[in-house]
């Protein structure tokens, strides 16, 4: 008899204080669900033994869309009318601006259905320590506006987004054919400004290559999300992706989850590139020589496996002069990214300050002639 497959229920996760019923939210710093009304504190129970990972998924169960119904979930989520991001939203909260691009959320809220995330990466930073990291950063920066720091400093709190990302596994086997270059020198006579003189000269002799080299790849990251510049989420590496935990919802408490919206075969698409270009590293390392020309590689891909995971970031969208300035923080390093402001009158000063010393110098050197 065939198994009857039903929808999967949109989730949706409250923690009540067992000692006043307000909501919990997770600390970070103290690793626990705390009651900010009454001081209780409760920990998150454990799912999984000391020495097991998080469980892999059949990547082309997923493309044929015959994942287990336990996989799947649907969840509540506000989408930004500007930048597009889709962010879950937990119990009875609802966003009046956009964590990533600052814009207010007037969209109604409804419901997302997506691959449940499989493991994730517990916040350990908690917003005071993220938030000076941040103005750190800023600070550091020439040419930043003072306003803006002060302004961050000062301003509205950050969001803590677990952002999605996809890991995928896989067994390659690749063949190829090449030529391998070995440098060879020759002397040589040559007439240079009337005189004789005695050059090398460098040469390559090619001689054909073939062979096979294997990789097994193993938790490739792809961002698998439009809201931010990858070059912000890619500066935020690396992450220490052997202390993913099993997901468990009590870490989400207080914070928000972004809808994953790069679809899985697209987010396998990417790893491949990645892929290709670490197999194409190993093929020219195994023609050898001094220089190699690569003519063919095929590639067999098989044993592919693939998680949808969470990655914790804390995020600032500022409007500054009616500028908006977005920065991230790795909200397990503290590591910064983010658009670089610039103050026009920094700037003009410096141009100044360089004229006035360029001058001055080009005086005296001129007085001493």
């Amino acid at each position: 008899m065939p198994e009857v497959t039903r929808p999967a229920q949109t989730s949706e996760h409250r923690f009540p204080c067992g000692t006043c019923g307000s909501d919990l939210r997770f600390d970070p710093g103290k690793g626990l669900l705390v009651c900010d009304h009454c001081g209780n504190t409760e920990a998150i129970g454990s799912t999984a033994g000391p020495f097991s990972a998080v469980a892999e998924l059949d990547f082309q169960r997923a493309l044929d869309a015959t994942l287990l119904q336990t996989e799947i979930e649907e969840t509540r989520v506000q989408t930004c009318p500007n930048c597009g991001a889709q962010f879950e939203l937990q119990g009875d909260m609802h966003a009046a601006e956009c964590p990533f691009c600052a814009t207010p959320v007037v969209t109604d809220t409804g419901t997302h259905r997506h691959i449940k995330p499989r493991g994730l990466l517990p916040f350990a930073l908690d917003q005071s320590r993220a938030r000076g990291t941040m103005t750190d950063w800023l600070g550091s920066l020439w040419f930043a506006p003072n306003g803006l720091t002060e302004y961050a400093r000062k301003g509205r709190a950050m969001d803590g987004i677990y952002v999605p990302y996809w890991t995928f596994d896989a067994q390659t086997q690749s063949q190829y054919i090449g030529q391998r270059g070995t440098y060879y020198y020759t002397t040589e006579t040559v007439m240079r400004d009337g005189k004789r003189e005695t050059v090398q000269r460098r040469h390559t002799r090619w001689t054909a290559a073939a062979g096979r080299v294997a990789r097994f790849f193993d938790d490739v990251l792809v961002l698998a999300s439009h809201s931010l510049p990858k070059q912000y989420t890619d500066g935020l590496e690396p992450w220490d992706l052997s202390e993913l935990e099993p997901y468990q919802p009590q870490y989400l408490a207080g914070f928000r989850a972004e809808g994953y919206q790069v679809e899985i075969q697209d987010g396998f698409t990417e790893a491949r590139g990645y892929m290709d270009r670490m197999i194409m590293r190993d093929v020219r390392f195994d023609i050898g020589g001094d220089e190699q020309q690569v003519t063919n590689v095929q590639t067999a891909v098989s044993a592919v496996t693939f998680k949808h995971i969470l990655l914790p970031v804390w995020m600032a969208a500022y409007k500054y002069n009616g500028q908006t300035y977005r920065f991230v923080v790795n909200g397990r390093t503290g590591r910064v990214q983010g658009e670089r402001p610039y103050s026009k009158w920094k700037i003009a000063f410096a141009v100044f300050l360089g004229l006035v010393v360029a001058l001055t110098v080009g005086y005296f050197y001129a007085m001493n002639q």
